[in-house]
């Protein structure tokens, strides 16, 4: 009888899975796998649905009140960034750099692009709907084969402007702070010996596998590769550095808060960056009401999925089966931070969301490790990078995003979209921990 709660767990785990990957939203699936957990533990069961401490409710609304606001100027710039056409400026310019003769230059050049955009704060999904239409006719005219296109963008969105990257704005990095008492640029050497790796085995993987698509003989119609997409590119738009303006600021200010420890740099920056969009783009958006009100709902959405997400684990982590997964978590040998990384990694491939697993294991297990004398720095870095490791499942909200953009398959980009993030994600992870292990 005793193992009826961990086994509970389990199959809650599968069936939130099975369920998103046949597109069932994640709002309503996450409530339906915690009822699953609350009776296979014997939990009370509206006590730990709706109660008011340690409940489903109180799990999603916690991590709402906590990161709503950097969800709302996020999405709010990049509202501002997409409609005006200011990082489809950005993007060109970097095409020009980089030319478009080349296949491997047109790979690096979207690379860069992506970087670029989400370092400055950009959602990763304004950041396809922009890539998508720029790229599509440089594969057309070069004929290099389009499922190819998923490599370069994972390796801007995915890997070191996600989770490595000192004072990247991203939500990954910012959940850590208010558990550990962390800052956006805490533990920068970890940051930055992660992001080398992490670069080096995704441009060795894109020239390896363009390489061998050509020899294959690989086309750009060989993946059925019909526009998807609606978003047209703008005619008008600002010049690259009145474009750069809102992300530098953004910058600038991320890095001094987080050096001198003021506190909630990133909605400072963020703040900093919408104002400054408002006022360098207003010639080019008709309406600014329109970008805000289009701003403030398209972060609704985003915010909901990943405090359901959060909201499922809480009820995972008080049912008393959890107790005997806890353990064996905690029971792995060696550095602590390993077991920290196992556990994020794990929960991050169950939720398909790295920010939510983030929060989940932060919530769980955070004091348990302070208390074992791991440095907060260490554990901020460490369990960002461990949380992106599997999050690039078939059910992820951006997998299936890129998929109707570019008009690809799983069949098809998934082998590709796997091992360029997870990869690339698990041997930073590993150079990450060795480093933490020798400095802290």
């Amino acid at each position: 009888m005793e193992m009826i709660g961990p086994l509970g767990i389990v199959i809650a785990i599968i069936f939130i899975i099975l369920m998103a990957m046949k597109g069932y939203n994640i709002i309503y699936i996450a409530p339906l796998a915690s009822i699953i957990v609350i009776l296979t533990n014997q939990m009370d069961f509206f006590s730990s649905l709706i109660g008011k401490e340690n409940s489903y409710m109180t799990g999603l609304t916690g991590f709402v009140v906590n990161f709503f606001a950097v969800f709302l100027l996020g999405s709010i710039l990049a509202k501002y960034m997409e409609q005006s056409g200011a990082a489809q400026s950005i993007a060109q310019k970097v095409l020009s750099i980089t030319g478009t003769e080349k296949p491997f230059s047109v790979l690096v050049a979207i690379f860069l692009i992506s970087s670029i955009l989400t370092f400055g704060g950009i959602s990763l999904f304004v950041v396809l709907f922009v890539i998508i239409p720029l790229a599509r006719p440089l594969f057309k005219q070069l004929n290099i084969a389009w499922n190819l296109i998923v490599i370069p963008v994972y390796i801007g969105i995915g890997t070191f402007t996600m989770t490595m990257l000192p004072g990247t704005p991203s939500i990954q990095n910012v959940v850590p702070i208010p558990y550990l008492g962390t800052t956006l640029t805490t533990a920068p050497l970890l940051g930055i010996i992660g992001s080398v790796v992490a670069v080096t085995f995704g441009l060795w993987y894109m020239n390896y596998t363009l390489n061998k698509s050509l020899a294959n003989g690989e086309t750009y119609a060989q993946f059925n590769a019909d526009d998807q997409s609606k978003h047209e590119l703008k005619e008008k738009t600002p010049s690259f550095i009145m474009s750069i303006i809102p992300i530098l600021l953004l910058m600038v200010v991320n890095l001094t808060g987080s050096a001198l420890e003021i506190p909630n740099t990133i909605l400072i920056g963020l703040g900093v960056a919408v104002i400054s969009c408002a006022i360098c783009y207003h010639k080019y958006i008709p309406s600014q009401k329109a970008v805000l009100n289009a701003g403030g709902q398209s972060s609704i959405n985003p915010i909901f999925l990943t405090s359901s997400a959060v909201a499922f684990g809480i009820v995972v982590t008080t049912a008393p089966g959890f107790k005997f997964i806890s353990d064996l978590i905690l029971g792995i040998p060696g550095d602590p931070l390993v077991s920290l990384s196992v556990a994020a990694g794990a929960l991050s491939g169950i939720t398909g969301s790295s920010s939510g697993a983030l929060g989940i294991v932060m919530e769980v297990f955070a004091e348990t490790y302070l208390a074992m004398g791991v440095s907060p720095e260490a554990m901020h870095r460490v369990g960002a990078i461990a949380s992106s490791a599997l999050t690039i499942m078939p059910h992820t909200g951006v997998v299936l995003s890129l998929l109707a953009l570019t008009g690809l398959t799983h069949k098809n980009s998934f082998k590709y979209q796997f091992i360029t993030m997870t990869f690339a994600n698990i041997f930073a992870l590993i150079a990450v921990i060795v480093a933490a292990i020798i400095i802290y």
